[in-house]
Formats: C-alpha cells, sequence, structure tokens
C-alpha cells in the first residue's frame, strides 16, 4: 500500500510536470509508457544511469489476423515493448528470457494468479 501510494504521488507530480530529479533517482528499473497517454506506437528508451534497464512501452493496436478458413478473419491486440539494458548489469541474453517471460504474462495474465 505504501508503494502505490507513492507511485500515486510521483504520477500526480508528473502530470503536473513538478517532478525533481531527487523523485525518480536511486531506481534499478523503470517502465516507460508513451503509449497509453501519447499513443505512440513504438519507441526506444534511454536508460537513467544508475538504473540497469528500462522497459519502453507503446500503444495497443488492433489487427486483422487470418482464421481457420478462406475469408475468414478475425481482430487481435497488439503492443510493441522494448527493452534496454545496460550490458555492464544486465546480460543480452537474460534480458531477452525476462522479455518473454513479460510476453508470457502479457499474453496469458491468469497465470500471474498461479
Amino acid at each position: 500500500s505504501s508503494i502505490s501510494s507513492e507511485v500515486k504521488q510521483l504520477a500526480q507530480k508528473a502530470k503536473e510536470n513538478s517532478l525533481k530529479p531527487e523523485d525518480y533517482e536511486g531506481g534499478t528499473f523503470t517502465v516507460s509508457n508513451l503509449g497509453g497517454p501519447f499513443g505512440i506506437k513504438q519507441f526506444c528508451a534511454i536508460i537513467n544511469p544508475p538504473q540497469s534497464g528500462i522497459l519502453a512501452v507503446g500503444s495497443a493496436e488492433k489487427r486483422v489476423i487470418p482464421s481457420s478458413g478462406p475469408e475468414q478473419f478475425q481482430f487481435a491486440s497488439f503492443m510493441s515493448v522494448t527493452l534496454s539494458c545496460d550490458h555492464r548489469v544486465i546480460d543480452g541474453a537474460i534480458g531477452a528470457e525476462w522479455l518473454k517471460a513479460f510476453k508470457g504474462y502479457i499474453e496469458n495474465p491468469e497465470s500471474m494468479l498461479l
């Protein structure tokens, strides 16, 4: 509950453009979401030292995909995320494994409950 409260306070400061460097220094990992509020499809985020990584989250968009028969189709939501890692801290292969797990949870959110 204390993390939730602090996140809400920081989000409010961000909306008011009153965040100061000391408000976001000392972290180890950042999630940057330009997709939801700004509709950006895909972007690459820059790591703020001394953090080890940053996940850039793009907007979700519906796309048409083929279905089982001819002239049949369905819609699916696609979202782009990009992981930037400081390779002195996180090896690229480990980052790729983390992204694979993240993808699994996003595609099957009920698996987080098990």
